[in-house]
C-alpha cells in the first residue's frame, strides 16, 4: 500500500533544469545569481523590498531577534500554539519566551490577552522586547488587531510566516506585517528549496546587516576580519534555484491546497464530533495543511484513536502542535492563558494535505478516518 505523507516535497515544474543550470555555472557556493533572484522574488511575493536568503527559517527568526534588539534578560511575546523553533530562536538571544494563548477564530496569537499583557507591563515598566505572531498552518493571524497594540506600545513585530507563504491578510501578503517577516523551505513547506529560509523586511541597511551576520560577519577587508560574532547561515545558489523554481509554482500549490481542503470539508464537515479550523473572513490561508478537531464523544473515538488507525492504513496524520507552555524544555516560563491551545493539541489532527494529493487520495483518508470510529 503506497503511504500517504503529511505533507511532502512536489516537483514538478522546471527546477530540475534550474538546478542543473546553477549546478553547471558552478555557482555552487553560498552566493550567486539564483541567491539574488530568489531574495527578490520571495520579498516582492511576500510584499517586501527586500530579503536575506537563509539556511533555514529559524536562522531568519534568530536574525529577526538581532536585528530588532533583543538580547539578554529581555522578554519576548510568542504564540504558545507554534512549532518549538519559533521559542527556540528566543533563547539564542538570551531572552525569555512569554507564551499567549490562541483565539479559537484563527488558532493563532489572541489580539486581546496580548494587549492585555503588554498594558500590565507598561504599567510595571517592563515591556517585552518583541512580539512573535505565528502564522498557524498558512492562515495569518489577527493583524488588524495584533498590529495596533504592538505600535500602541511601541514594542516590535515579528512575523513567523514560515507555513504562510501565499496567504494574505486583509489583501496584504503574509510576512509583510511588522518589522520583519520569516519563511521555511523546510521539506514539507508548501515550497521548498530542500532546506532553507529568508528573512525579508523594508529596510535594505538591516537586510544588508543580515547578509553580513549569515556569513560569518565578515568586514569588507583583503585578510579575515571581524568585529562581531557571525553565523554560517546563507543558502546556497544550487538550493535557491529549486526555490526558484518551486516559486514560480506557488499559486497553482495553494489553489491544489486549497481545493484539498474544500474536499475534506466536504465529505466531513457534517459528521458530527468533526470541526475544521476556521478559516477567517479577512484572511485567505493557504491551505498548507488541513487541521480538524475530533470531539470523541460524539464522534466515536478520539484523535490519537483516528491517528493510530490511519498509520496502520499506511496515512500520515499528525496531533495540532503542543502548545509550548507543555513542554518540558519551557517549563518555567510565564505563560498567559493555555485553554484554548490545550483544547486544540488535545483534539487536532492534521491531515495528509500535499499539493500532488488526488481526488482518490483524498478520499482513502476520508474513508480511514470515518472507519476509524468503533
Amino acid at each position: 500500500m503506497t503511504r500517504l505523507y503529511l505533507s511532502p516535497p512536489h516537483m514538478d515544474g522546471d527546477e530540475r533544469e534550474r538546478l542543473l543550470a546553477a549546478f553547471d555555472s558552478n555557482w555552487i557556493t553560498p552566493l550567486g545569481p539564483e541567491v539574488d533572484g530568489f531574495e527578490a522574488e520571495l520579498a516582492a511575493r511576500s510584499g517586501r523590498s527586500h530579503g536575506a536568503a537563509l539556511s533555514s527559517g529559524t536562522a531568519a527568526l534568530h536574525l529577526a531577534l538581532i536585528l530588532t534588539g533583543v538580547g539578554a534578560d529581555d522578554e519576548v511575546v510568542v504564540p504558545t500554539l507554534t512549532f518549538a523553533a519559533t521559542a527556540n530562536a528566543v533563547t539564542y538571544v538570551g531572552a525569555a519566551p512569554v507564551f499567549i494563548d490562541s483565539e479559537f477564530a484563527t488558532w493563532n496569537l489572541d489580539p486581546d490577552l496580548l494587549g492585555e499583557f503588554l498594558a500590565a507591563r507598561a504599567t510595571q515598566g517592563r515591556l517585552p522586547a518583541a512580539v512573535i505572531s505565528v502564522d498557524l498552518y498558512g492562515q495569518c493571524a489577527d493583524y488588524d488587531r495584533i498590529v495596533p497594540v504592538c505600535e500602541q506600545y511601541g514594542v516590535p513585530l515579528i512575523v513567523d510566516a514560515a507555513e504562510a507563504l501565499g496567504a494574505t491578510w486583509g489583501g496584504q501578503p503574509a510576512g509583510s506585517f511588522g518589522v520583519f517577516g520569516t519563511f521555511s523551505f523546510n521539506g514539507n513547506k508548501i515550497i521548498t528549496s530542500g532546506g532553507g529560509g529568508m528573512l525579508t523586511g523594508d529596510d535594505g541597511d538591516a537586510i544588508a546587516r543580515a547578509r553580513n551576520l549569515a556569513s560569518q560577519a565578515r568586514e569588507p577587508a583583503p585578510h579575515y576580519e571581524h568585529t562581531t560574532i557571525g553565523y554560517n547561515y546563507r543558502l546556497s545558489n544550487v538550493l535557491a534555484a529549486i526555490g526558484r523554481g518551486q516559486l514560480a509554482d506557488l499559486d497553482r500549490k495553494v489553489a491544489r491546497r486549497r481545493a484539498i481542503n474544500a474536499m475534506y470539508r466536504d465529505a466531513l464537515g457534517g459528521v458530527d464530533g468533526v470541526d475544521f479550523m476556521p478559516w477567517h473572513p479577512r484572511g485567505e490561508p493557504n491551505g498548507w495543511l488541513t487541521v480538524l478537531r475530533i470531539d470523541p464523544a460524539a464522534f466515536g473515538a478520539d484523535r490519537e484513536q483516528a491517528r493510530l488507525h490511519l498509520e496502520s492504513l499506511e496515512i500520515e496524520a499528525r496531533p495540532a502542535w503542543k502548545p509550548m507552555h507543555l513542554q518540558p524544555v519551557f517549563a518555567e516560563a510565564t505563560a498567559v492563558g493555555g485553554s484554548v491551545s490545550e483544547t486544540i493539541f488535545d483534539e487536532g489532527l492534521c491531515l495528509p494535505s500535499g499539493s500532488a494529493m488526488t481526488d482518490d487520495d483524498v478520499e482513502r483518508v476520508v474513508d480511514a478516518l470515518l472507519n476509524s470510529r468503533g
